[in-house]
Formats: C-alpha cells, sequence, structure tokens
C-alpha cells in the first residue's frame, strides 16, 4: 500500500506564505542590486542586505539570492577595475605632463642661469677695469684732497656760524639804536613840560 502525505491545510498555507516571503525577499535583492549599480555605491553583502531589508543568512541559504549577490559583485568588481584603469590612465597622462612641465621649467631656468653668470662676468669685468684705473699713488692723493677738503669745510662751517653770530647781534645793536634814536628825537621834538 503506497501512502501519500497530503499537506494539512494549515501547513500548505505556512509554505504558501513562506514561499511569497521568499519572493518578496527576492524582489528586494533583485530592487537593491538594481538600485546600488545606478547610484553607483559601493557594492557588498551587507549593503544589499541593509538596503534589501533581509538578512546576510537569506543572502547566503537562497540560491538565488545569492547568484544575484555574486552577479552584482562581479559587476562591481569590474566596474571598479575599468575606473582604476581608467584613473591609472589619467594620472599616467598628468604625470607625463608634469614631467613634461619640470622639464621646461628646467631649461628656462638654466637659460635665465647662463644669462646670470653672464651678466656677472661683465659685472666683476667692470669692477676690474675701475680697479685698474686707479693707482695706489692716486688713491693716496685722492684720500689726502679728501681730507683736506673736509677740513676746510668744517672750517667754513665754524666761519659761517661766528659770522652769523656776530651778525645776529649787529642786527639786535641796531633795533637797540633805532629805539633810542626814535626815543631821543621823540624827546627834541617834545619839550619838557619844565621849560
Amino acid at each position: 500500500m503506497n501512502t501519500v502525505t497530503v499537506p494539512e491545510p494549515r501547513t500548505a498555507a505556512a509554505l504558501a506564505a513562506r514561499r511569497r516571503k521568499n519572493e518578496a525577499a527576492l524582489e528586494r535583492v533583485h530592487q537593491a542590486t538594481a538600485r546600488l549599480r545606478r547610484e553607483k555605491a559601493q557594492v557588498s553583502v551587507a549593503a544589499i542586505a541593509r538596503r534589501a531589508d533581509v538578512s546576510r543568512t537569506f543572502l547566503y541559504d537562497n540560491a538565488e539570492a545569492r547568484a544575484a549577490v555574486a552577479s552584482a559583485l562581479a559587476e562591481a568588481g569590474e566596474r571598479r577595475s575599468q575606473m582604476l584603469a581608467a584613473q591609472d590612465d589619467q594620472g599616467e597622462a598628468t604625470w607625463r605632463e608634469r614631467a613634461l612641465n619640470a622639464e621646461d621649467a628646467l631649461k628656462a631656468t638654466h637659460a635665465e642661469i647662463l644669462v646670470q653668470r653672464t651678466r656677472i662676468g661683465e659685472l666683476l669685468g667692470q669692477i676690474r677695469d675701475l680697479q685698474a684705473e686707479w693707482t695706489e699713488e692716486a688713491i693716496q692723493r685722492i684720500t689726502t684732497e679728501n681730507t683736506t677738503l673736509k677740513q676746510r669745510v668744517r672750517q667754513l662751517t665754524t666761519d659761517n656760524r661766528t659770522l652769523d653770530e656776530r651778525l645776529k647781534a649787529a642786527r639786535s645793536n641796531l633795533r637797540f639804536q633805532d629805539r633810542r634814536v626814535a626815543d631821543l628825537e621823540a624827546r627834541i621834538t617834545d619839550p619838557a613840560p619844565g621849560t
């Protein structure tokens, strides 16, 4: 006798509910992976579980969920490797550009150094020419004349100060004499009241 077990109605309802719950969870996993791809966010098991509101255990235990996660991780890995390759190319181009700029700056600096060395050489030559024109005897003579002129300037400054003081004194005497003459003239023109 063959007996086939027919699930009880309660068990069948529980299995159907569980199947619907799994299907809903799988739908949320697919939506979460699609949303992470669109946002170009970092794809990980934890991120998918969090976005889909499922446990990590569900993602590992359910074959379809595991396949969806593996597919999303693989696609994210490809996208990441493409971005890294693009960044490497861009970084290499930037590096090459910096190297060329540095080379140009180095050439310009060498040219400027050459110009400056030439100018320094010319100036040193002019200094030597000036030093060659003056003999020791001429330098001694000019130094002596300079000392004599300084002494003469000091003497003239002292004489000028003395004459200035005399001029001030003479002006003061003149003002005093002018007042005295004016006073005498006033006395002469105005006879005294007792005469």
